[in-house]
């Protein structure tokens, strides 16, 4: 065994190597790094903290780990005011709180933000070492001077390229500090002090309360500019901005959202709804994009509709987005919500009990020129209307992103070879490293899942197998623009119709990325997949007997199968005999089939990194896909 640390600054490496082909168990001293924790840093998991026994570790035959021996991640900012206010930091202003953001209290202030930043829902580094915190940019909002700022927040890491956030600060005095932190805690900050000053104030976040969310809502209105440190803050409406404002003469009261996740939503009297993005890139934004060209250019009625936008231009690149302005679409919630509820009900149907379901097709294809079965009209019910309709909803939503052949950024595009060979290289690599994974951490999962995926690296050849097939037959479809994240989560359920949001695209890949053309039947796996996982998610929340699993696994392949053919006809009917949908059935299987093999291998990576309990989700997936006939 050999164990040894290797420091940089202020970092410090723990490197374990097993020179046996043995397993092996050793005991370190780690005292002198008591209190910390080692991270391994393939995995970003996290080991017990160091305390003052020695610590114990088993490497497999020629294992080898590397742990970065981190500080525990202080405990988030609890619901209750009196909790919040005893654990925030104080910041030594150099005069007016504006010291904290340009003045001589910036540096104190950027050393709190590397501690707070990364425990925010929407910080997206998470698996990331922080190490440094800048204020790059302070922006005036008309309508908000003095009182609040938008800040640009330059997030430096251990490794990689750094990630700029936005982050608007506000100040309250002393007799306002209170009840700010007991009716928003989790925006509080640091509480602010003057030399002198026994009095404190408090900086926190300024989307809790409601004004500096009207001032951005005014700047967008009436077409503001504010001058930044390094640009110009633009507010600007579209043309459906006065019919979903409604009468100026009501105001609009502001609610911040708690449902979102990588950004913030603020909901203004269930006429208007600001999304305000929280990681900012220069470029243009797709749900700006795709938002504005299917509000003006297109008469698909399913969306929030764009209203307005607030960009920050520079002299020199393209704009920021820093917001955007939708129409508030009535809901019921998400159709994740509506397909685990109506699950729920499913796995309790009478006409499952003693019975076994019957076998579809294999091929998803075929199976989507069935008619459902008696059985599954019956047990079913109304979420086949439901996946009928959404796969209607998909076909139209594509439809009309591909309806102008004279706007470059949407015009349809044959695939030519080389965008085929693009293709095959980017999930051939993501195979690859998705494989490799697996096979690193195929021990150390759940006891019930590891059959599977030993089944899975053994078919690691027919993946390559089935990859390079796809790049063998020349594709005759068009490539066009697509949601790019698309799955039962980024769709509103209305009560009787399905409303699809989120343009933004999967929020770890690049801008330019996201807005790529791509194969169509992408986003149609993406859905098929979210049912499967809606499938499972619902049959974990049961309480179910052991000897009754097999039986219920067996009827939620049922559930998926009959859902997944119902949504993909209805799709493919809708359709019809568009450029972006190939009429060669042997073309069709092919790209469908692979589009699925993309998302689950993408889905098996995020399982064993973050959820290994749902990996056999994935894996079920794969083996579906890859087994031979």
């Amino acid at each position: 065994m050999l164990a040894y640390v290797r420091s940089y600054e202020s970092e410090q490496i723990l490197c374990v190597a097993n020179l046996s082909r043995f397993l092996q168990a050793l005991e370190l001293d780690l005292t002198k790094w008591r209190g910390l924790v080692p991270v391994e840093l393939f995995s970003s998991n996290e080991m017990p903290v160091i305390g003052d026994n020695p610590y114990f570790l088993t490497l497999g035959p020629h294992a080898f780990y590397w742990f970065a021996m981190q500080p525990r991640a202080a405990a988030s900012i609890q619901s209750d005011g009196a909790q919040a206010a005893a654990v925030l930091p104080e910041v030594r202003l150099a005069g007016g709180w504006e010291s904290a953001l340009a003045g001589g209290a910036k540096e104190r202030f950027e050393s709190v933000l590397v501690r707070y930043i990364p425990q925010r829902r929407w910080f997206a580094g998470k698996a990331r070492r922080v190490k440094t915190a800048t204020i790059s940019d302070v922006i005036t909002v008309p309508g908000a001077e003095n009182y609040a700022y938008l800040t640009s927040v330059v997030i430096g890491y251990a490794d990689g390229d750094p990630d700029t956030y936005m982050l608007p600060i506000a100040y309250a005095n002393p007799a306002e500090a209170s009840h700010i932190i007991e009716r928003w805690p989790h925006a509080a900050i640091a509480w602010a002090r003057n030399p002198g000053e026994e009095a404190r104030g408090l900086l926190y976040d300024a989307l809790g309360p409601a004004n500096f969310a009207e001032a951005m809502l005014g700047s967008i209105a009436r077409h503001k500019r504010a001058a930044g440190g390094a640009g110009t803050l633009v507010g600007s409406t579209t043309r459906a901005f006065a019919r979903l404002r409604g009468p100026e003469t009501v105001r609009l009261e502001a609610q911040l959202s708690i449902a979102e996740q990588s950004n913030n939503s603020v909901i203004f009297g269930e006429r208007l709804m600001l999304k305000v993005f929280r990681r900012l890139e220069e470029g243009v934004n797709p749900e700006l994009e795709v938002g504005r060209f299917l509000t003006e250019n297109t008469n698909f009625s399913q969306i929030a509709p764009l209203a307005g936008t607030l960009e920050y231009r520079r002299p020199t690149g393209e704009p920021v987005s820093i917001a955007i302005l939708q129409g508030y679409v009535p809901n019921q919630g998400d159709a994740w919500q509506h397909t685990l509820n109506t699950v729920a009900h499913y796995f309790n149907a009478p006409e499952l009990v003693g019975m076994q379901p019957p076998t579809l097709p294999r091929s998803l294809l075929e199976a989507s020129r069935l008619e459902p079965s008696e059985l599954a009209v019956k047990a079913i019910g109304g979420y086949l209307d439901s996946a009928r309709l959404l796969g209607r909803r998909t076909a139209e939503l594509h439809a009309a992103l591909s309806s102008d052949p004279t706007d470059p950024g949407f015009a349809p595009e044959r695939i030519s070879p080389l965008d085929q060979r693009s293709i095959y290289q980017s999930i051939s690599g993501l195979s690859m490293r998705a494989i490799d994974l697996l096979r690193t951490q195929v021990n150390k999962l759940p006891a019930e899942a590891k059959e599977e995926a030993r089944k899975v690296l053994e078919l690691d050849s027919r993946i390559a197998y089935m990859l390079k097939a796809f790049l063998a037959h020349r594709l005759n479809t068009t490539r066009i623009r697509v949601h790019g994240d698309y799955h039962l989560g980024q769709v509103l359920y209305t009560g009787h119709d399905f409303v699809i949001i989120d343009f933004e695209g999967e929020p770890t890949r690049s801008l330019y990325e996201r807005r790529l053309k791509r194969l169509a039947m992408r986003d149609v796996a993406g859905m098929l997949r979210s049912f499967s996982y809606a499938s499972q998610a619902a049959l974990r929340s049961q309480e179910i007997a052991p000897e009754r699993l097999p039986e219920l696994h067996a009827w939620a392949r049922f559930w998926v199968d009959s859902v997944s053919a119902v949504f993909l006809r209805s799709y493919l009917t809708t359709a019809g005999n568009a450029s972006w949908v190939s009429q060669n059935q042997d073309d069709l299987e092919l790209q469908l089939s692979t589009m699925l093999l993309e998302k689950a291998l993408y889905e098996l990576r995020y399982e064993l990194n973050l959820r290994p309990d749902w990996v056999r989700i994935p894996l079920r997936g794969i083996l579906d896909l890859v087994t031979p006939p």
